[in-house]
């Protein structure tokens, strides 16, 4: 129970040494000013032989302490008591009793009773005079005291030591003075008398030998007890004269202490008046800064309205456009001219309202930087978990739509080869096969036809969830704006792409040094080179857009530092192309969109025979033109990957077209435009299905 301050001694402490017989019980260091709680009894520790006390608030013992018949050791040392019981005297068994540290006047005649009593530390107390009956204690050994503050027995005695003191005492009781070794050995036989009565002769002589061998070590001890004494006498004066020299250096410095705190006062004051002084100055300057402040929130805000607007505008821009691609049926040819042109168009646009943007942000950057610096930090951590969620999600989805895809093209592929197989059944006169192939190729549509249906479906979950997430990011971001222009720039086009892939690769890290990546765009729409800046003037470049004289000055000096030679970043565009078609998981993303999960799709291998390569394998049964004949260059839109910005493939196809629902693959496009009924099997045509193969 050390350690735990506490005014009184817990009962249940009491109960636990009582129904365990504790030996030991220490109460050291816990401020305690009664040591048995009400309703206990002195009795419960009747089975203690060590009682810890020191460093508390104990003014005094219990009255009925002497029935503690078993103790051996009692330690109250650093207490506050007074006097010590009478009946301390029947604790026949205690062999050490501490009681330094306390307010002890006299002691009780009563110690003398103390037949084991070998350890008695009276120091630090007020006591002046010893008992005669203290003589009784014939086992005492060490006994401490103040020697030098007693009366009786005299000073000069009580300095000699405990063995004088004891004489003293039984010359004045008129008793005779035995050492104490003639009485230990019952006491220590106390101890141990669990011992056997065969072997009592044997240790009388053992400890007989111990006794004398106890008593040349006391003498030794006694000696240099002696010697320690006289030492710290002349300690104790050369003490007493360096503390009055020490006294009267302290007055010396107290009084040149005082003399410097008294100036450093006058310092304090003075430099009070000038720091309440500057406080004000500083308060004014800060509400001036408020008050800026405040005008520039109230002007970004502003600013924040008109570059809403300016996407709101860019999206109805977009949904025009995607309403006239549904309204207009027109060629393929025709539909990738006017995508051309309303690409062009769109990013004229973009490119004027983007420069328009930057003028506008210039004049406002040096107003709202502090407050976007902090805005984009509390963002930046936000946006790396969205980024991360939603990396995840649409890598799933890239999964799934991968998975997807390839199901479509392997059906298309099962569905083309069994249509080819059963043209050259047909003209072989294989009509036993032909059921079978109608099963097959009816599973096939139907298979397609489900597959499409789910594409479609997920097409509008996609679009619904990103209707979502960007009414939510409106309500819940305020600097979303900035968010959407910046990866409104990221979805590029894949014509712009290809253009920036263009652009010379000293030229590209001459506007990263410069920090001007966003003239990027201007470099690859107007084609330049190195060649082409070396004869541009200043004034050349301020009409492409280039406006900064730093930049126009360093594009300038490079293209003269360059050697004639032909570029070969124009070159080099070329095998890029493919790799410029930006994948799902590249595509923006709005913020705050929850990840949705989907189940990974098994690859289906076909079952339909391998494709026979050679001719008419392909051919049309109407034009009878095969594969190689129409090879044409085409536009292929990807819908299935168009979940925030159109994305634009080239490649090399021959168009053919699926009847549904009967699942033949056997007319090209142009041909299959006036049928209504399928050339093979004469059953009437419900849908179109058009494929690609690059």
């Amino acid at each position: 129970m050390s350690g735990v301050p506490s005014a009184q001694v817990p009962t249940s402490a009491f109960s636990i040494c009582k129904v365990l017989q504790k030996k030991v019980f220490i109460l050291h260091g816990n401020q305690l000013k009664s040591m048995v709680p009400k309703g206990c009894c002195i009795n419960f520790l009747v089975t203690l032989k060590v009682l810890d006390l020191h460093e508390n608030m104990l003014t005094a013992l219990p009255d009925d302490i002497g029935q503690l018949a078993s103790l051996q050791v009692l330690n109250i040392e650093n207490n506050q008591i007074k006097a010590l019981p009478d009946s301390i005297g029947d604790l026949r068994l205690l062999q050490t009793l501490n009681v330094k540290g306390n307010c002890l006047s006299q002691l009780p005649t009563s110690v003398g009773r103390m037949s084991s009593l070998r350890t008695l530390d009276l120091s630090e107390n007020s006591v002046r005079e010893l008992p005669r009956d203290l003589a009784l204690a014939r086992t005492l050994e060490s006994l401490t005291l103040d020697a030098a503050l007693m009366s009786y027995p005299p000073a000069s005695v009580c300095t000699t030591g405990t063995e004088d003191i004891q004489r003293f005492l039984c010359t004045e009781l008129g008793e005779e003075y035995c050492p104490s070794s003639q009485f230990l050995l019952p006491v220590l036989e106390s101890d141990s008398g669990k011992q056997s009565l065969d072997n009592v002769d044997s240790l009388e002589v053992a400890w007989q030998s111990k006794f004398n061998d106890f008593e040349k070590r006391k003498e030794q001890k006694h000696q240099e007890k002696l010697a320690f004494e006289r030492q710290l006498e002349e300690k104790q004066k050369e003490h007493h004269q360096l503390l009055l020299m020490n006294n009267s250096h302290k007055e010396n410095i107290l009084l040149s202490v005082r003399q410097e705190q008294e100036r450093l006062e006058l310092g304090v004051s003075v430099q009070q008046r000038f720091q309440e002084v500057e406080r004000q100055r500083i308060l004014g300057k800060v509400r001036q800064a408020e008050t800026g402040i405040a005008n520039r929130i109230s002007n970004l805000l502003l600013d924040n309205k008109r570059q809403r607007k300016s996407a709101e505008f860019l999206q109805q821009l977009e949904q025009d456009r995607i309403r006239m691609e549904h309204l207009t049926a027109i060629t393929q040819e025709e539909t990738n001219s006017l995508r051309k042109r309303e690409v062009a168009v769109a990013m004229q646009k973009m490119l004027s309202e983007s420069c328009s943007m930057r003028l506008m942000q210039e004049a406002s950057d040096s107003r709202r930087q502090s407050l976007v610096t902090e805005a984009c930090r509390s963002l930046e951590s936000q946006d790396r978990k969205f980024d991360q969620v939603l990396s995840l999600q649409q890598l799933d989805k890239s999964k799934a739509i991968a998975c997807i895809l390839q199901e479509i093209r392997l059906i298309e592929g099962e569905l083309m080869q069994l249509t080819k197989l059963e043209v050259k059944r047909h003209n072989l006169d294989a009509e036993n096969l032909q059921e079978v192939l109608w099963e097959q190729r009816s599973a096939l549509s139907d298979l397609l036809q489900q597959l499409l249906k789910e594409k479609d479906q997920r097409e509008v979950e996609l679009r619904q969830v990103l209707q979502e997430m960007e009414l939510k990011s409106d309500s819940n971001q305020q600097n979303y704006w900035l968010i959407q222009y910046q990866r409104l720039l990221d979805a590029k086009p894949l014509l712009l792409r290809m253009q920036e892939v263009g652009v010379e690769s000293d030229l590209v890290s001459l506007l990263c040094k410069l920090s001007a990546q966003h003239y990027l765009p201007i470099m690859a729409h107007h084609r330049v080179t190195s060649e082409a800046l070396r004869h541009m003037t200043t004034k050349d470049l301020r009409k492409l857009g280039i406006n900064e004289m730093g930049i126009q000055k360093a594009l300038l000096n490079w293209a003269r530092e360059q050697p004639t030679a032909p570029s070969e970043g124009a070159c080099k565009a070329d095998p890029q192309e493919e790799e410029a078609v930006p994948s799902p998981s590249s595509l923006p993303s709005a913020p705050g969109e929850t990840p949705t999960s989907t189940p990974p799709l098994t690859p289906v291998n076909p079952s339909a025979p391998s494709l026979i390569d050679g001719p008419g394998s392909s051919e049309c049964v109407v034009c009878m033109e095969t594969e190689v004949s129409r090879q044409t260059l085409t536009l292929h839109s990807i819908q299935t990957l168009q979940f925030y910005s159109v994305s634009f493939s080239l490649c090399l196809s021959q168009s053919q077209v699926i009847f549904l629902p009967c699942g033949h693959v056997c007319c090209c496009q142009m041909c299959s435009d006036a049928l209504q009924t399928c050339p093979l099997c004469r059953s009437n045509i419900a849908q179109h299905l058009r494929i690609y193969h690059c």
